[in-house]
Order: structure tokens, then C-alpha cells, then sequence
């Protein structure tokens, strides 16, 4: 079934009551059911019982904390993850965006754009639901060691069925259906998040290292995911 944006479920995972609150107020005026938990414990319930199509994930929590609950829900999951986080290091979203979360974002933060990261997330990720009519062909790019059917969202890399996130689905799209051609990580960034990168920070190579690790024999020797050293990535036929 195709996820109606507007009233898709969002969890809230935040020990900050205020916090959570303030991020409800603003995702139910947009028109989203928002459930809330205030551990990692009580998060994971929440996705048991509900059908939650994207997660806000504090870092800091006592018991379990966000980047060991982010990478649980990764073993069973590719639902949208987006990181609350007061620590802005590039080396903490680095961090964030390893565990498997799919944007990062510092505390204190603008609700409105918050809520627009939650909008592109869910947008995103209703690609990955498609209802595709009967009879419709499937269009598949096929390349050495790598099928990817854009209809189905189904990846194949060295004849083993692989899983993926919106995200590292749309970046590996992105270089399959332009081979041989080499993108920057702000080409990368600017064309899969649609938004200008106004400051360095390592969130594409980030997400190249995961999908290596995902499509890859040996992400060390990536045979794939070419890497043009001062220029960007690439993907060869």
C-alpha cells in the first residue's frame, strides 16, 4: 500500500518530555499521528505494535541509547531514522549516520525544518512501497555483478538479494543510471537530499561506506563503487 505522507505514523524516541511534546505539536498540525517513548525499551514496543513509517531518535538516553537502538532497528528495518543529537562534530553525525540513521540533526534545532526533513524522508521512502499495476514491466538496470529494479526497489549484488535504505537506494541509483560517470559528494548530496551543500561534512561518504559494506565482496577493494580519488565516485559497467 502507497503511504499517504500526511498521516504517515512518526515515532518520537526522547527522555526530554518537553522535546518530544514540541515535535508533536508541529508534526500533528502537518497531519501525522506521532507516538511517543521515552526510552529505547519503550521505542521498541511502539514498532512492534504500530505500523511506524519513520523514527526521531534522541542519542543520549539512559539504559540503551540512540546509536545502539538505531542499529538494532537496522537488523529488521529500513524505515527512515532521523538523529537528535546536541553533539555537532562532524565526527559524532559521522557516528550517527554509521549506526544506519538516514539524517542527523543538531539540537537546538528549527522545528520547521525538522519538519521538512521528516517530509523528504517520507517522500523518499514511499518509493520503497509502490503498488506497481499488473503487467507493468519492471525496469531494471543490469550491470556486472549489480541488478537494481527501480519499480521494486530490489537490489541484487553478486546474486544475493540486499537491503538497503531510501537513501543508499537512491545513491546507488544514481550511479548505476549514469555509468562510467564520475559524481562529487556535493553532486551526490545535492541531487539525492535536493538541497545545496553549504559546508563540508562527510554524510555521502558516510552512506558510501554502508552501501559498500551492503553490495560489496570486499568494501576495502570495492569493485563496484569506483572511488576517483579527488574527484568522487563513480560506478563502471
Amino acid at each position: 500500500m502507497v503511504i499517504d505522507v500526511e498521516k504517515a505514523n512518526v515515532l518520537v524516541i526522547d527522555d526530554d518530555k518537553d522535546i518530544a511534546d514540541l515535535v508533536e505539536i508541529h508534526l500533528v498540525s502537518e497531519g501525522y499521528h506521532v507516538f511517543k517513548a521515552n526510552s529505547a525499551k519503550e521505542g521498541l514496543s511502539v514498532l512492534e505494535e504500530k505500523d511506524i513509517k519513520l523514527i526521531i531518535l534522541d542519542i543520549m538516553m539512559p539504559g540503551m541509547d540512540g546509536l545502539t537502538l538505531c542499529s538494532k532497528i537496522r537488523k529488521t528495518s529500513t524505515v527512515p531514522i532521523i538523529m537528535l543529537s546536541a553533539r555537532s562534530a562532524d565526527l559524532d553525525k559521522i557516528i550517527g549516520l554509521g549506526t544506519g540513521a538516514d539524517d542527523y540533526v543538531t539540537k537546538p534545532f528549527n522545528p520547521l525544518e525538522l519538519t521538512a526533513r521528516v517530509k523528504s524522508q517520507l517522500r523518499r521512502y514511499t518509493k520503497l512501497n509502490p503498488n506497481s499495476p499488473k503487467g507493468k514491466q519492471d525496469k531494471e538496470i543490469v550491470l556486472a555483478h549489480l541488478t537494481i529494479n527501480k519499480d521494486t526497489h530490489m537490489v541484487n549484488a553478486y546474486g544475493k538479494d540486499v537491503k538497503l535504505t531510501p537513501i543508499e537506494f537512491d545513491i546507488l541509483y544514481l550511479l548505476a543510471s549514469n555509468v562510467g560517470r564520475v559524481f562529487s559528494t556535493d553532486e551526490i548530496f545535492e541531487r539525492v537530499w535536493n538541497e545545496k551543500m553549504y559546508d563540508a561534512n562527510n554524510t555521502v561518504m558516510v552512506h558510501i561506506r554502508r552501501i559498500r559494506e551492503k553490495i560489496e565482496m570486499d568494501s576495502r577493494n570495492a569493485q563496484i563503487i569506483k572511488t576517483v580519488w579527488g574527484v568522487g565516485y563513480k560506478i563502471e559497467e
